[in-house]
């Protein structure tokens, strides 16, 4: 790694990460135990969050009262000012570069880097029930008529060298949380094509996925996709958790 240029820090990192069974093996992907708590209420800090479904395979749950529609406003206008044209990890060299799949707008926080931020990080920790310090900061994105992010995979597939030094820095991504902070008149659908869930945008809810286990595995039933916005415009907020602690 360090002959391909990776900095000598970044390359030990991840092979004490390889080793310890953080890139994982090509192996069936086993169900363990959600983190999520049961129950159709959930206490998630300073709110009472609903389950209103919960998928076993992948592991699924989609909910209601996450934000206000205060509260959605605020992170909507909190943002508008800083969104810049969104991108992706290359695969090879581990940049971030422009892609025509994803054809969004985004911004994003430090952790409580506001009084709202902080309470609304503390609230997603809760409710994902996964310690706050390896969580990467909230993104907010923005999609405007056509825009979409074609069908991808939330965490770094480990047969791509350029993700290695992203899992050098608090691990593998273990689930995802994606709010969404408007209603969208047409369009916009988060769609999971394996399991045959597709999630129409409503203000306020949000879908968790899970897709690492206490195994190290990785769940390719978890591929997703951005359906393009047909009407309107579409506002969420994405929490990535990672395995460790991230900075």
């Amino acid at each position: 790694m360090v002959g391909d240029g990776f900095e000598p820090e970044a390359a030990a990192a991840a092979v004490r990460a390889m080793r310890s069974g953080e890139l994982p093996a090509g192996s069936s992907y086993r169900y363990d135990a959600c983190p999520i708590a049961p129950g159709r209420v959930i206490k998630a800090h300073d709110r009472e969050v609903y389950s209103l479904l919960r998928l076993e395979r992948p592991q699924l749950v989609l909910f209601d009262n996450v934000l206000s529609e205060e509260e959605c406003d605020q992170v909507i206008a909190l943002s508008e000012g800083k969104l810049r044209r969104s991108t992706v990890v290359d695969p090879e060299t581990g940049q971030s570069t422009v892609v025509a799949h994803r054809s969004s707008a985004n911004t994003s926080f430090q952790i409580s880097e506001t009084p709202l931020i902080d309470r609304l990080d503390r609230r997603i920790s809760a409710l994902m029930n996964w310690p706050l310090e390896n969580g990467e900061g909230l993104q907010v994105l923005r999609y405007g008529v056509g825009d979409e992010f074609r069908s991808h995979f939330d965490y770094f597939p480990p047969d791509q060298p350029g993700h290695a030094t992203q899992v050098a820095n608090g691990g593998q991504r273990a689930a995802t949380l994606v709010v969404y902070l408007n209603d969208v008149p047409d369009g916009g659908e988060t769609l999971f094509p394996d399991a045959g869930v597709t999630v129409a945008p409503r203000r306020g809810q949000a879908v968790y996925f899970r897709y690492f286990n206490g195994l190290g595995q990785l769940d390719p039933a978890t591929k997703h996709a951005g359906a393009p916005v047909l009407a309107g415009e579409k506002w969420i907020m994405t929490k990535w958790m990672r395995r460790y602690r991230f900075s």
